[in-house]
């Protein structure tokens, strides 16, 4: 190829293909992950034009709340027959961004609060979709996590928490799916546009975490084209004939090399090649089957006062009420939303299963009243962010109303992103949280609802009192064109634990239709820094149910504040009545470790940490404490380094006070013993200035001594510089 040609590889033919170059095919690319969309006639990347017809199976906020890899892989193995059907080779799925406010516009395209949860889910999402010979697209990297300003927005994160919270689902992905790309977000993150980020896109991504695939941008998000190309971003998308030219321009004139060019081409033209699956039917009944299926697995069943379900026979009048019932809302606006091969509707599903009851439109005197309320399309969608978490004014209204006229009340909630419980909570009998579950939502609820499935969805979202209490209310959405992330690491429930901040529902919570136990746990230590931790989970309600085994580390070993829990490991299991498994995990180094900013790299600290099973992330029922040995890591000193840092030093602390101390008479070493609390008031001193405040000073040869020595007790791996 000429350069021309290396170039056009380099961004679309069209909004949703890549250029064909000599024996290098087109690739097509199409929006997902929950259903594929793809545009035949006028295109955009919006969801404003029609697209063909396609399943639209549970968003990912629904996928979440399953807790269950199958679930996710399930859904993505039928997404890829789909879009081989519709002759689409890269699906643009998952989203794994964090959920750092419950007001993004876009959380109901992502998984979870928790960077654990959304990666296992994500990487079972992307085996099952390319198994099937489809690639996958991981957005949006990174720190992608509001739509308010989000063409321009500068995220200010600091290391530590890109690492343990924004970076980890990524990671994860990339190291263990291997993805045919992932896309760069249109977001800055410390200021620099991610798809111009040398450090995201090369350093990170491609030297440390070993990603071989293809960097396409989020369509329209490249600001410079030369400095996204130098910084690792292969594709532009859409096409932009402008963009290749200014590639050209800048290898002829010697400010681009030529072999960045090569590179990328490379890249795009091994995708294009892989990628490419030969069409195949699908058979849309059985895929709506699926998603009825899958849907039930994820909704959450919040509150269930007198076990008022399942319905039972004694139920003889149903009321069904909201607009909901007979419009459903089951996805989220913008360039996901999917044109549904069929849509099942609630009020007619209730209808199919009351058998001999009496359904009706009126609560005045039911025996029970199902309340389909929730979020319009209006209210949540891609390109804006929501400004309140409370219901419209008139489904409260609704919801009280009903409550009061009929004898049972359970509400079923449609919301891409979470939503107030407050003002009607108390009033209601039940609450099950069905999130948007794709188009056979109405069917799946039904079916929960008589309890032909029963309820096994988890939270994977904290659902607070208010607003106010979220960790990022006082930063989101930021200001003049940058949001701070003060909140750091304590992120949804490490923030609402660590503070002891009540909440309506806590992440993990979700209630079935019988009872499950755990017991006999016990933690082995197998390493310095890893672990192996079992227990026995029995089911003693009286129905078949699926439990969530969740498993917390809690610590406050090492230098950096940790919250006051972490999800570490989860699995579902399914048992019949009287059942009982016994479940295991392996606890590697990253389950106790934290990013250590000094050194440049994971750690484990030396110390006690309890691993915890919890029903939700507050309410842990067993517990066992382990001591790791960790990493001991002894700070290389200097002049310039604190008094409380030479006297923290396991070996240079003692040899330092030996050396202050010496001389002295034994009545006045006593006297130094007792008053060595007085040092903690110029512990933050640097040595140099400490010295000055000595009687006499200490030899130049001994305070060289003791800097070696502490340099001889140092393990350091060198770290590249690069700026974040």
């Amino acid at each position: 190829m000429n350069l021309e040609q290396k170039a056009s590889l380099l961004s679309g033919r069209d909004a949703w293909s890549t250029e064909p170059v000599g024996d290098t095919p087109s690739a097509v690319l199409g929006d997902g992950p929950h259903g594929v969309r793809r545009q035949a006639g006028g295109t955009d990347h919006l969801g404003i034009h029609a697209s063909l017809p396609a399943t639209c199976f549970p968003p990912a906020v629904a996928v979440g709340s399953s807790w269950d890899p199958a679930v996710a892989g399930r859904l993505a193995a039928a997404v890829a027959a789909e879009a081989r059907a519709h002759g689409v080779q890269i699906v643009l799925g998952p989203g794994v961004n964090i959920k750092r406010s419950p007001l993004c516009g876009r959380n109901f395209e992502y998984y979870s609060e928790d960077p654990l949860l959304s990666g296992v889910l994500a990487t079972a999402y992307v085996r099952a979709l390319q198994a099937q010979g489809v690639g996958a697209s991981v957005k949006h990297f990174a720190a992608n996590n509001q739509e308010t300003d989000r063409m321009r927005v500068s995220a200010e994160v600091d290391e530590r928490t890109l690492r343990e919270i924004y970076l980890p689902a990524f990671e994860r992905v990339v190291k263990e799916a291997r993805p045919a790309t992932v896309m760069a977000a249109y977001n800055k993150v410390n200021g620099v546009h991610a798809g111009q980020h040398p450090w995201l896109l090369t350093t990170l991504l491609r030297r440390e975490w070993g990603f071989d695939g293809v960097v396409v941008s989020d369509w329209g998000a490249v600001n410079d084209r030369v400095a996204a190309l130098r910084a690792g971003l292969d594709l532009q998308m859409p096409g932009n004939p402008a963009a290749d030219a200014e590639i050209v321009r800048a290898v002829r004139d010697g400010s681009l090399d030529e072999a960045v060019v090569d590179r990328s081409a490379a890249r795009v033209r091994t995708m294009a090649e892989r990628w490419r699956a030969g069409r195949a039917d699908f058979d849309a009944d059985a895929h709506h089957a699926l998603a009825r299926e899958l849907a039930a697995e994820c909704a959450v069943l919040l509150k269930n006062d007198r076990a008022v379900l399942p319905i039972g026979p004694g139920v003889g009048t149903i009321a069904v009420v909201g607009p909901f019932a007979t419009e459903p809302r089951f996805q989220g606006g913008g360039s996901s939303r999917v044109n549904p091969t069929r849509v099942d509707v609630p009020l007619e599903e209730i209808r199919r299963l009351a058998g001999e009851r009496t359904v009706t439109t009126d609560p005045e005197g039911a025996d029970l009243a199902i309340v389909f309320a929730g979020l319009a399309d209006a209210d949540e969608s891609e390109g804006y962010d929501r400004t309140a978490i409370e219901l419209p004014g008139e489904q409260v209204e609704l919801i009280r109303a009903t409550a009061a006229a009929a004898r049972r009340t359970v509400v079923v909630l449609s919301n891409g992103g979470v939503v107030s419980l407050e003002g009607w909570h108390d009033d209601v009998d039940a609450v099950l949280e069905g999130w948007l579950l794709g188009q056979a939502g109405g069917g799946a609820v039904a079916d929960l609802l008589f309890g032909v499935t029963g309820p096994s969805g988890r939270l994977a979202e904290t659902i607070p009192l208010r607003l106010q209490d979220t960790p990022a209310y006082l930063n989101f959405p930021g200001e003049q064109g940058t949001v701070r992330y003060g909140e750091g690491v304590m992120v949804g429930y490490r923030y609402h634990e660590t503070v002891e901040r009540p909440v309506r529902y806590p992440f993990g919570h979700g209630l079935t239709y019988t009872a499950f136990a755990v017991g006999d746990l016990a933690v082995e230590v197998t390493g310095t820094d890893s672990a192996r931790a079992a227990l026995t989970v029995a089911n003693t309600g009286g129905r078949y149910g699926k439990h969530v085994v969740q498993l917390y580390v809690a610590t406050q070993a090492g230098p950096v504040r940790r919250p006051a829990r972490e999800l570490r490991a989860f699995t579902k299991v399914a048992l019949g009545p009287g059942e009982s498994t016994t479940v295991a995990f392996d606890l590697d180094a990253r389950a106790f470790a934290y990013w250590d900013v000094a050194e440049g790299r994971w750690l484990v600290a030396p110390g006690e940490y309890t691993v915890q099973i919890g029903e939700n992330a507050s309410v842990i029922v067993a517990e066992a404490t382990v001591e790791l040995a960790g990493e001991v890591l002894a700070k290389e000193l200097t002049l310039d380094s604190s008094l409380g840092e030479w006297l923290a030093h396991p070996a240079v602390g003692p040899a330092f006070m030996d050396r202050l101390t010496a001389g002295m008479t034994e009545e006045q070493r006593a006297q130094a013993a007792e008053h060595a609390g007085m040092l903690r008031l110029v512990e933050s001193l640097p040595m140099h200035q400490f010295l000055g405040f000595l009687p006499a000073p200490l030899p130049e040869e001994a305070l060289a001594e003791l800097m070696a020595l502490s340099r001889r007790g140092t393990r350091r791996r060198p770290r590249e510089r690069r700026a974040l």
